[in-house]
């Protein structure tokens, strides 16, 4: 297994960044690589609900559901997918710095789901690395507030 992490402070209220976040309609305006996210599941978000998301990864372009696994309202949420023999759990913590910025701490861990794909495994992590931080960078400039 490989882990990789990345934080930034962003210039938006800790309850705005949440409900950006926790929305899988966002990912694509913010998460590296994703070209679209469908939610799967009917109602309100919570800890269950699923999406099919399309995602650019190393010249491939890969389909996976995500789940969400964990969600504590305001400050947490924990979601995972598996893929071409990859599985990946992503948290991300949410925590005010003041009435108008927060703190957002993104972090993966990777692991190949077989022998075939162990591999390839540190491969996925860096690329996974690199996406972090041009992910905080996305969503800082897509929740900025004026």
């Amino acid at each position: 297994m490989r882990r990789a992490s990345g934080s930034a402070e962003i210039d938006a209220p800790a309850a705005k960044v949440f409900a950006f976040l926790v929305d899988p309609v966002n990912l694509p305006r913010w998460m590296g690589g994703v070209v679209s996210a469908e939610p799967l599941t009917d109602g309100p978000v919570g800890v269950g609900s699923t999406a099919r998301v399309v995602r650019e990864l190393m010249g491939q372009r890969i389909t996976a559901d995500v789940r969400l696994t964990e969600i504590n309202p305001g400050t947490h949420v924990s979601l995972t997918t598996s893929s071409s023999g990859m599985r990946l759990d992503a948290t991300l913590d949410i925590a005010p710095l003041d009435e108008r910025r927060s703190h957002v701490t993104f972090g993966m861990e990777i692991e190949a789901e077989n022998v075939f794909m162990k591999a390839v495994e540190p491969m996925v992590a860096q690329v996974a690395e690199g996406d972090i931080g041009a992910s905080l960078a996305r969503l800082q400039k897509e929740l900025s507030t004026a």
